[in-house]
C-alpha cells in the first residue's frame, strides 16, 4: 500500500499571484517536513492539454490577461468576470467530466486549489471519483468577491481565510465553522523571513542611491505596468526602486525618464525581499501578494482605488485603511500629494505595519496536515481491515 501522500496544488498562471502561492505553499510544506509529495497542478494544462487555445491565438488563455495588466487594460474586468463565471457554469458538465478523467488517472491524497472561480467542478468532480479525498481552498485574496469567485455555497470542502472578512464570509454562506480556517494572511515566500539584515546605507551607495534619503520602491508584479511610468513622470524628486518584471521595453523607458533625484531601474529580479529591506514605503495595485510582502517588510504603502482597480482587489484597498497602513488614492496622478504625507508621517504608519504579524507560511501546513489526518481517521465503530493497514 502507498504510505506517502500525495497532495495536488492547483494553481494557473493568470496574474502570476496564483502560481506564486503554490511555490510558496510547496516550500513550506517541504520547510515543515510533512512526508508528501507534492505535484503543482497547472488547471489550464489539465483542461486544455494539447494547447488549442494556443494553437488558435498564439499564446496561452494566461497571456492574454497578464498583457491586459503590463498595458493597465483593465477596465470592465468585472463585466467579464461574470462572462467567464457564465461560461464555466454553461461548461459545468464538460469541466466535471474532463476533471474526473484527471483524478482518476493521478489519485491525489488531497487537493488544494489556489484559484477561484472553478472550485465548484474541481470540487464535484474530486467527490464523485475519489470519495473522501480532501478537498481544500486556499484563498490568494484577502477577501473573497462574490459570488461565486473564491467561495462556494454547498460544497463539501475546506476553507483557509487570510483574513477576518474572509472568514466571516465563509460562515455566511454556510460552511461549517470547523471547515473554515483562519490564517494570519495571505502566504508569502519564505525569503521573505529568510531575508538578512542588510546595512541599508552601504548598500543604496553601492546601487548608486543616496544613503539617507526616502526612498520608494514600485512593484506591479512580475509584467509591470505602464502606470509606473507616470508614477515616474510625478516624482522626480523621489528616491525610486522601480521593478518592471519581464517587462524590458518599460524598463528600457523608465531609464530613458529624466530625475532629478536618484533611481534604480530592476528587470526581473527573484530578490525582491532585498530590494523591498532598502526601501521606505511601497507604490503599486493593491494586489494581496505585494501588499501583503510589501507590510511583512514594515513598508507603508501607497495604492489606487477606481474603476480600472480588479473587482477582487478592491477590498484589499479598504484593509489598508482600516488598519492605517499608507494611503489609498482615486488615481496615481495624486502620487505626489500621497508620497510626501506618507513621508511626513512615516513612523506612524511604519508602527501600524508592524501590528500585521502574518505567519501564514508556517500556519499553513499546520492546518493542511489537520485536514488530511481528519480525512484519514476512521469512523467511530468502523471496523479496520488488513487493506486499511
Amino acid at each position: 500500500m502507498r504510505t506517502t501522500r500525495t497532495v495536488d496544488l492547483v494553481y494557473f498562471n493568470a496574474g502570476g499571484g496564483h502560481r506564486a502561492s503554490a511555490l510558496a505553499l510547496e516550500s513550506a510544506i517541504r520547510r515543515a517536513g510533512l512526508p508528501w509529495a507534492v505535484r503543482l497542478v497547472n488547471l489550464r494544462e489539465v483542461l486544455d492539454p494539447n494547447d488549442g487555445f494556443r494553437r488558435l491565438t498564439g499564446m496561452d488563455p494566461e497571456d492574454v490577461y497578464n498583457k491586459r495588466l503590463a498595458r493597465g487594460w483593465t477596465l470592465g474586468l468585472a463585466q467579464e468576470l461574470k462572462l467567464l463565471q457564465g461560461m464555466i457554469r454553461w461548461c459545468h458538465a464538460t469541466l466535471v467530466r474532463q476533471l474526473q478523467q484527471h483524478w482518476l488517472a493521478t489519485e491525489p491524497d488531497m487537493v488544494v486549489s489556489l484559484i477561484p472561480n472553478f472550485n465548484r467542478p474541481l470540487c464535484e468532480a474530486l467527490a464523485s471519483t475519489l470519495p473522501g479525498v480532501p478537498y481544500v481552498t486556499v484563498l490568494t485574496d484577502l477577501a473573497d468577491h462574490p459570488p461565486n469567485f473564491w467561495i462556494e455555497e454547498g460544497l463539501d470542502q475546506d476553507l483557509i481565510c487570510g483574513s477576518a472578512r474572509a472568514v466571516e464570509q465563509a460562515l455566511a454562506a454556510g460552511h461549517a465553522p470547523a471547515r473554515v480556517h483562519a490564517s494570519s494572511g495571505m502566504i508569502i515566500r519564505a525569503s521573505f523571513y529568510d531575508e538578512p539584515p542588510v546595512d541599508r546605507r552601504a548598500e543604496r551607495a553601492r546601487l548608486g542611491l543616496d544613503p539617507d534619503r526616502p526612498t520608494g520602491i514600485v512593484l506591479f508584479g512580475g509584467q509591470g505596468s505602464k502606470a509606473m511610468l507616470g508614477i515616474a513622470k510625478r516624482l522626480p524628486d523621489t528616491q525610486l526602486i522601480l521593478a518592471c518584471g519581464h517587462n524590458t521595453k518599460l524598463a528600457d523607458a523608465l531609464r530613458e525618464l529624466p530625475a532629478r533625484a536618484p533611481r534604480l531601474v530592476l528587470g526581473f529580479t527573484p530578490d525582491v525581499p532585498r530590494y523591498m529591506a532598502l526601501a521606505d514605503f511601497f507604490m503599486g495595485k493593491p494586489g494581496p501578494g505585494s501588499l501583503s510582502e510589501a507590510v511583512h517588510m514594515e513598508l507603508p504603502v501607497i495604492v489606487v482605488r477606481n474603476r480600472w482597480t480588479l473587482p477582487q482587489e478592491r477590498y484589499n484597498t479598504q484593509w489598508v485603511r482600516e488598519r492605517g497602513l499608507g494611503m489609498v488614492c482615486s488615481s496615481f496622478t495624486r502620487v505626489g500629494e500621497a508620497a510626501a504625507e506618507l513621508v511626513r508621517h512615516l513612523d506612524r504608519y511604519k508602527a501600524a505595519t508592524r501590528k500585521v504579524r502574518n505567519r501564514a507560511l508556517f500556519e499553513l501546513p499546520v492546518m493542511l496536515e489537520g485536514i488530511l489526518s481528519r480525512a484519514e481517521r476512521p469512523l467511530p465503530g468502523a471496523l479496520v481491515t488488513p487493506l486499511d493497514l
